[in-house]
């Protein structure tokens, strides 16, 4: 028989259906029954024929006709969202937050990434959080999690006092707790420490905050159980995630309050969202996938929550999303130089041998790749070759040096995130190779707090430098070009205002740059004494690199509109793809339009690394010919695959992996 979960104002009612081919309107009437039912004053409700009412699915947000047959609009344990005429939208119904929710890639997929607690990337975990793998253990992290559990069953079987195991937390690390109410201590933790508030992580997040977790457990120093590891991976599998509120944490003794949230959906209380139900109460969200809540042993609590791992989950989405517009930045550059018919004698590889530092003459040879191959010549290049100019403004000439820090910057965040990910961040730690457990502070989130900090502090140079080349490219004083981009000026703006909206988000990252990991406030009756902050660390570097993936949308869009000015004459091969590429998204601007919208659909192009997909293999195919043999390499450049005999080499992270010739 089929059944269906309603949520009326703020329950969630189960409606069984005998007959598939009734009405959504009969549906609709059941399930205000069954509110009516057990309410003094029947909810207000006086005579139920006469409420009106509309019917929602809460995958997608469907309005379905009452007139419809449940067969035809509704599957099996369909969740729906039941709205009275007069009533507003319940509380207690979240909806995805917009666009940052990507449905359809929640797939029943069968590729799949082992966890082992020790070998997981930042790109793993991103690409976990779009729900492009399932994941599962090793047996080698199986076996780890059953002896780390086995030591702990000893541990409560002989009475032995044990922080966490069998004693209270915090202030309370002296109160033993008797062995028959152990089960509840680590339920009252889970339920005392979700005290988080603001918006709820996106399923995305949520996804890699969820992964990353089952990974540190996987390390087996934890003390979970692994039945319960297990329900935690079929909990992820299946998308089933938990609402965790965004702020809360200040990041010392690990993310308490928002993996408070998430183990607190594994329990079944709180609200949890998969695609199939949207938000909804935990209980019914698992219980339509054929989960069962978690039921909690000793210690386990504290494992599900000891940790740092949303700083490091949203650090490593905002280092990934950093590397992709670091390397997007020097093609966008490379674009406005052509466009305001710049030199490129600023990146002769002979300067940047007197500086080397790796990542400012990586720019230059990505600089040299897109405006100065004999494969692609430019005609706009060609036209302006015997001008009186010598050097350009520093926001073209000294792209490698201000760049190139950036790259070396997401390179050194890049590796404490990607430790970080594969740490062990409980307490107290499970050695059960050596029958103990040790008392500890790898919780503390000073690394990655440090470290985002850091990062964002970096990356928003990528802006600050984009903002003046905009500028450059609108002042019909600084460049050749028709003032902000277009003819007509005065009848239309152009870019004026998309320049003031560069601006706006370059002043917005100065405040937002500032550290959060200088902070502290002593917490937890000053056991905690000292903190990191590391979960606002990790959100506002994130907001910096989303700003600047904005901002140099504004300068791309703006480059392709003033080449529209130069032609017929076209700039290198690369360069041109890159034109092309933004035209089959967005037109030119022949007189003024809503602009906010092309802008979007560019900065789209620049999260899913579309300009550097088209651009990246003319850089590859340079490397592989011009670099000369005696060129030094990266001190770095073989870190992860050192080759087994010296050979030509060049510098090269297109694709994340460099080249040996």
């Amino acid at each position: 028989m089929p059944r269906f979960t309603v949520h009326v104002r703020n329950e969630w009612l189960t409606v069984p259906c005998k007959d598939a081919t009734c009405s959504i309107k009969w549906l609709g009437f059941e399930a205000l029954k069954r509110y009516i039912k057990n309410k003094p004053d029947n909810g207000g409700i006086q005579h139920i024929k006469d409420v009106h009412f509309g019917v929602k699915r809460c995958q997608g947000f469907g309005l379905l006709d009452n007139d419809d047959t449940i067969e035809d609009v509704l599957e099996d344990n369909d969740f729906v969202e039941l709205a009275i005429e007069g009533d507003t939208m319940s509380q207690d119904f979240i909806p995805s937050q917009l666009g940052t929710s990507h449905l359809y890639l929640y797939i029943d997929n069968h590729h799949y990434i082992s966890l082992d607690g020790n070998s997981l990337t930042s790109t793993d975990l991103v690409n976990l959080g779009k729900g492009l793998f399932k994941i599962k253990l090793t047996p080698e992290a199986e076996q780890k999690v059953v002896q780390s559990r086995e030591l702990l069953d000893t541990i409560v079987k002989e009475n032995k006092v044990v922080y966490g195991i069998t004693t209270g937390f915090g202030k309370f690390a002296q109160t033993v707790i008797p062995v028959s109410k152990l089960k509840e201590l680590q339920e009252n933790l889970l339920r005392s420490h979700s005290s988080g508030l603001g918006s709820p992580l996106s399923p995305e997040r949520t996804r890699m905050l969820l992964a990353l977790r089952i990974n540190v457990l996987a390390k087996g120093h934890s003390g979970i159980s692994l039945e319960t590891l297990h329900s935690m991976i079929q909990a992820f599998n299946a998308s089933c995630l938990s609402y965790v509120p965004e702020k809360g944490t200040v990041g010392a003794s690990g993310d308490l309050a928002p993996l408070s949230h998430l183990a607190l959906g594994l329990m079944g209380e709180g609200k949890m969202w998969s695609p199939k139900s949207g938000w909804a109460d935990a209980k019914y969200v698992l219980e339509a996938h054929g989960l069962k809540p978690i039921s909690l042993k000793p210690k386990e609590g504290l494992a599900l929550i000891n940790g740092t791992q949303m700083i490091t989950s949203l650090g490593a989405e905002a280092v990934e999303r950093a590397e992709a517009i670091a390397q997007q930045a020097d093609i966008i550059a490379a674009l406005t130089l052509e466009v305001l018919k710049g030199t490129t004698k600023a990146f002769d590889s002979d300067i940047h041998e007197l500086r080397p530092h790796p990542g400012q003459k990586e720019v230059a040879l990505r600089f040299r790749s897109l405006l100065d191959s004999d494969h692609h010549p430019s005609e706009i290049a060609e036209s302006h070759r015997f001008c009186d100019r010598v050097q350009d403004a520093y926001t073209m000439r000294c792209c490698p040096q201000v760049h190139g820090i950036v790259n070396d910057t997401i390179e050194f965040v890049k590796k404490i995130i990607n430790t970080e990910i594969n740490s062990a961040t409980d307490n107290p730690m499970v050695f059960a190779e050596r029958g103990e457990t040790i008392s500890g502070g790898n919780f503390h989130g000073e690394y990655p707090a440090k470290a985002l900090d850091y990062l964002a502090i970096g990356v928003h140079e990528l802006a600050s430098i984009s903002e003046r080349r905009i500028e450059r490219l609108c002042n019909p004083s600084l460049s050749e070009l028709p003032a902000f981009l277009v003819n007509e000026g005065g009848l239309n703006s152009g870019f004026m205002i998309a320049h003031c909206t560069a601006a706006a988000l370059v002043s917005e990252n100065k405040v937002l740059c500032h550290p959060s990991s200088i902070d502290s406030l002593s917490t937890s009756a000053a056991t905690e004494d000292h903190v990191s902050m590391g979960g606002w660390a990790a959100r506002k570097a994130l907001r910096v690199v989303e700003h600047v993936e904005q901002v140099l949308a504004i300068e791309l869009l703006a480059a392709c509109q003033g080449i529209e000015f130069l032609r017929p004459l076209r700039t290198t091969t690369p360069l041109e793809k890159v034109y092309d590429l933004v035209r089959a998204t967005v037109k030119p601007w022949i007189k003024d339009r809503f602009m906010a919208p092309d802008i979007e659909a560019v900065h789209r192009l620049l999260v899913d690394q579309k300009v550097w997909n088209i651009a990246g293999p003319y850089i590859e195919k340079y490397c592989m010919e011009y670099i000369p043999e005696s060129r030094p390499s990266s001190p770095t450049a073989f870190a992860l695959d050192p080759p087994p005999s010296p050979r030509k080499r060049y510098i090269c992270k297109h694709n994340h992996a460099n080249k040996i010739l």
